[in-house]
């Protein structure tokens, strides 16, 4: 299938007529200056951040504690004072006619004592902020960007419930796993949300996934109560963090307390046996700072066969050599056995969603990260930061699967056995410098990425005991059909480059550059084995399957920021995008899944406009995307086929399977918005401090569609994972120390592969093959501050008791339906000192 040309100028020559429209002329230029002390001990702070809002302009203050931003026009602006281990100023800036002169007081950052504290705090920022034109060695300008932040949460953070930790991130499509959050599944404008492999997933700014390039999906996830905040920026992150077409996701873990000691314990229970524990110690002595937990979690499931524990340590070490250069060591280690309780058809849901006929299937993850990350500001104005990352991890799954579903195990025959060894380490610099062009700023970006990743995939019969035994039994059943033994050294390559031009004092341009250098290897072979219609053997094969595929990849992309007022803005970005396709996807032989050994690479571009920011008490934003696949990747129902020793590919028996390849060209587009009201302080102005009242809406409507594919009965279907309405809506509620929310999600049907197949409530046979019918939950949590060291938390999740399903999955945890949990409670201790 051949790409389409698509022309670039276009786009360009209409994001430089948005300009035209959209600026104004600027009167009165003036400027802003002062200088910053520490209120403690009256000496010049050297290093302070500040920020100008709605025109994004920013200042660093110098050795004298002075700052300075020229050519301001007259205006209202808010000013943020920014700079670690201190609290952040916030204050009105008012231009008329004059320059402004001002000084600032910086005092150590204090422990909150009250929730009166965190309620006033989320009426300054709600429970979402946007990232600032440049943060640390990053540029957002013109992006679609979204910060959760998790302390302005009153959600089940022990658990993890991403239904409400992401609910006001626009247009998510999230699948649960039922495992208290320990594997998190989220895509988004018809992306595959299995363990968030379309988006590129970072902790502190360093990837966590198995592979980057050959393996990108997320075994680990951190947990929400060691979290700050959680950064995602839409599809043009994809020139500074990778190719996706989903873009960024960036957990960022809290910092270091300024005490010399801090220590939180955390304890849960819940239902269906759930325990949780999270303990972390932070402190700061001297120039030294830590930050370390310990999270242990167990559980039941609601399920037979579904029972789960994890251990998850976490270390930060960091130490402040001046007031210009920091180094920082991270170590991540993550242990997690799971016993899967497998899929169902659809008829057993109906009859039984809490039913499960898998004894014997087991799922361990044992994940190993590191990091070591230098920051260095050579001036005021430049920025440097070295980050080198590791990981050494293995996943491993054994069981029965089949894709009659319905089939009941046989428990003297051998389990499926799939080894996963992860090895890989990388290194990213960037280089952040701000400079002016003539009278004007102007930021500067630039960096590169060498990653190396040796990694090993094994596929053979596991023993046929029901423990979680992951040893191979290939001399025991040396006839078994699946068997593979692969190693993929894959070998990446990037440079990247944006600069933000300010054609205005209010009006940016943000062009930027990709260059990726990709070879993906594969050393090894697989065994094929052809049988007659009674099951013996007639044909035993071994294949080699070298393969040695280099590509070099250019992405090109433009953002537009324009802000008319402080706190509106206009964005605009267009970015291209490219899915590298990975030989152990295509090699991992799965009884529900056939791919196409022709499978190739996706590639086309992301699109966003948008209007953001706060008028008076309410928060929004509204904005349209479009986004277009070339050669996507996608499933249909086919006969099963098998390629023969001479390269004929030849239909085999045995019932349907859902082959996987490159289906067609694809366009998605739709409408996506955000309001968050303070309804309280709109229509009342008493007792504000006392009490707190918001609503919000996060709602998404999408169009998505095959406009040309060479599969029969594809063109003119929807995008795969693709609801046409996603609504997450709900109320943020306090009076004094009790705090709370209630939150409703709906999303209508979505399709699980390219023909459209509808869901048939009476198949008994695979569970594989249909729509996701359209499902509804209402979530509810509470938290109660009795003083400034014990809090309590509780959480009712799908209060209303819904019976639904989110996935469908042709693999591990299944194949089949895979129901999601009932009416559960959930209950925290939480205690600070």
């Amino acid at each position: 299938m051949k790409s389409k040309d698509y022309n670039l100028r276009h786009i360009l020559s209409l994001g430089l007529l948005l300009c035209c429209l959209l600026a104004g002329n600027l009167y009165g230029q003036h400027s802003f200056s002062g200088r910053v002390i520490n209120a403690a001990t009256d000496e010049p702070i050297i290093g302070a951040e500040l920020f100008i809002s709605g025109i994004s302009r920013t200042a660093i203050t110098d050795r004298k504690g002075t700052f300075t931003v020229t050519e301001l026009p007259n205006d209202t602006y808010t000013v943020y004072l920014f700079l670690e281990g201190f609290n952040t100023i916030e204050e009105q800036l008012v231009v008329k006619d004059q320059d402004v002169v001002q000084d600032f007081r910086l005092t150590d950052l204090q422990v909150q004592l009250s929730a009166v504290v965190v309620r006033e705090e989320q009426e300054r920022i709600y429970a979402l902020k946007r990232l600032r034109a440049v943060e640390g060695t990053a540029i957002y300008a013109g992006k679609k960007t979204e910060v959760i932040l998790l302390e302005q949460l009153t959600v089940n953070a022990a658990a993890n419930n991403a239904r409400q930790i992401y609910g006001q991130v626009s247009g998510l499509n999230i699948q649960e796993a039922n495992d208290a959050g320990l594997q998190l599944n989220i895509g988004g404008r018809g992306l595959d949300p299995n363990r968030s492999a379309s988006f590129n997933t970072r902790q502190n700014g360093y990837d966590i996934s198995a592979d980057v390039l050959g393996y990108p999906e997320s075994y680990y996830t951190p947990p929400a109560e060691a979290l700050a905040e959680i950064q995602i920026i839409r599809g043009a992150a994809s020139l500074q963090y990778g190719t996706q077409f989903g873009g960024l996701v960036n957990f960022v873990f809290k910092k270091p307390s300024t005490q010399k000691i801090a220590l939180t314990s955390r304890q849960t229970i819940g239902s269906f046996g759930l325990r949780t524990t999270f303990n972390s110690l932070s402190g700061t002595l001297g120039k030294f700072s830590y930050y370390t937990f310990y999270n242990y979690k167990q559980g039941d499931g609601f399920r037979e066969n579904a029972d789960f524990k994890s251990h998850n340590f976490y270390a930060h070490l960091g130490y402040q050599f001046s007031p210009k250069t920091k180094l920082a060591l991270e170590v991540t280690y993550l242990d997690y056995l799971a016993h899967q309780a497998g899929g169902l058809t659809d008829a057993q849901f109906y009859r039984d969603p809490t039913f499960s006929n898998r004894t014997r299937n087991w799922f361990a993850v044992d994940w190993l990260l590191y990091s070591l990350r230098l920051d260095h500001k050579f001036s005021v104005n430049t920025d440097l930061s070295v980050q080198f990352f590791g990981l050494d991890a293995s996943r491993k799954a054994v069981g029965f699967r089949t894709n009659r579903v319905s089939q009941v195990d046989d428990l003297s025959a051998p389990r499926d056995l799939l080894i996963g060894e992860f090895n890989n380490w990388g290194i990213e610099t960037r280089l952040l410098n701000r400079y002016k062009i003539g009278s004007r700023d102007a930021v500067f970006l630039i960096g590169n990425k060498y990653y190396h990743s040796t990694n090993e995939a094994f596929q053979g019969p596991g023993t046929n005991g029901s423990d979680a035994d992951f040893l191979s039994a290939l001399t025991q059943f040396p006839t078994y059909d699946a068997q593979s033994d692969f190693t993929f050294p894959n070998r990446n390559l990037a440079f990247f480059i944006e600069n933000i031009f300010y054609l205005r004092e209010n009006l940016s341009l943000t062009p930027g550059l990709r260059y990726e250098y990709i070879n993906t290897r594969s050393e090894g072979g697989f065994r094929a084995i052809d049988r007659d219609l009674a099951g013996n053997p007639i044909r035993d094969q071994y294949f080699e399957d070298n393969r040695d595929f280099a590509r070099n990849i250019f992405l090109a992309g433009l953002g537009l920021s324009y802000k008319p007022q402080p706190n509106t803005e206009w964005y605009l970005n267009f970015s291209q995008n490219f899915r590298s396709v990975t030989f152990s996807d295509i090699r991992v032989v799965n009884p529900s899944d056939q791919v196409d050994p022709n499978i190739s690479d996706e590639r086309g571009f992301t699109a966003d406009v948008g209007w953001r920011g706060r008028l008076d008490k309410v928060a929004f934003e509204v904005g349209g995307f479009g986004l277009l696949y070339d050669d996507r990747l996608g499933a249909v129902l086919r006969p099963r086929t098998r390629v023969t020793a001479e390269g004929v590919t030849v239909q085999v028996p045995g019932p349907p399977v859902r082959w996987r390849g490159n289906i067609g060209q694809a366009f998605i587009f739709g409408l996506e918005g955000l309001m968050d009201w303070n309804l309280l302080g709109t229509f009342s102005k008493e007792n504000k401090s006392e009490a707190q009242l918001n609503y919000f809406i996060n709602l998404a409507l999408t169009h998505s569609e095959y406009f040309a594919s060479e599969i029969s009965n594809v063109a003119g279907k929807r995008v795969e994972f693709m609801p046409l309405i996603n609504v997450k809506t709900g109320l943020r509620f306090g009076y004094k120390n009790l705090l709370g929310s209630l939150q409703y999600t709906y999303l209508s049907e979505q399709y699980t592969d390219a023909t459209n197949a509808p869901q048939n409530k009476q198949d008994n046979l695979s569970g594989i093959i249909g729509s996701i019918p359209a499902y509804s939950i209402v979530d509810m949590s509470l938290s109660y501050r009795f003083c400034k060291w014990l809090k309590v938390e509780a959480n009712v999740n799908n209060l209303l008791n819904n019976s639904y399903f989110t996935r469908r999955t042709t693999g591990y945890p299944g194949p089949g339906i895979i129901p999601s949990a009932p009416r559960a409670y959930v209950a925290t201790l939480v205690m600070e000192f």
